[in-house]
């Protein structure tokens, strides 16, 4: 298995998500396939087979969070003593495309879910950054045609 790497912020959105599935999700969805049994015959019963199939689904998660939280690999981008671009950095780069300034956080697939001004560290974007520095040009190789960046500031925060 492969180290999962988050920031202290990303860890803590994948706890407080596991706190949330085993004290709430888990206990609401007892309580629905419980009702749903009284309701009678169980093969035809559409309540108790969509709860079954919930509970399935909140299961996994928690397996796939848990499994994370164990794999991780917590870097503090406080910390960070470097001019290069490297997880955790907060990236200002311009679009020279569209001609304006985006500011992006490189960090964890999970955590960049959460937020649009977060990038993953394995998208296109996020891996050709890597290992650059301010002043440098990069090309991202995008569906839709090369997309020429340069990068304006890295800071560590």
């Amino acid at each position: 298995m492969s180290e999962c790497l988050m920031t202290t912020f990303g860890r803590k959105l994948l706890e407080d998500e596991l706190h949330f599935l085993i004290r709430t999700e888990r206990e609401q969805i007892k309580q629905a396939i419980s009702e749903a049994r009284e309701l009678g015959d169980l093969k035809e019963n559409a309540e108790y087979h969509a709860a079954k199939e919930r509970q399935s689904l909140i299961e996994g998660r928690i397996l796939d969070v848990q499994s994370k939280l164990a794999r991780s690999r917590v870097i503090d981008s406080a910390t960070m003593k470097t001019t290069k671009i490297v997880f955790g950095a907060t990236v200002k780069i311009f679009d020279n495309q569209k001609e304006i300034a985006l500011t992006y956080q490189i960090v964890g697939e999970d955590e960049a879910m959460s937020d649009a001004k977060k990038i993953s560290y394995t998208s296109p974007l996020g891996k050709t950054l890597i290992g650059k520095e301010v002043g440098e040009e990069i090309v991202v190789k995008a569906p839709k045609g090369d997309l020429s960046y340069e990068v304006q500031d890295i800071k560590y925060v």
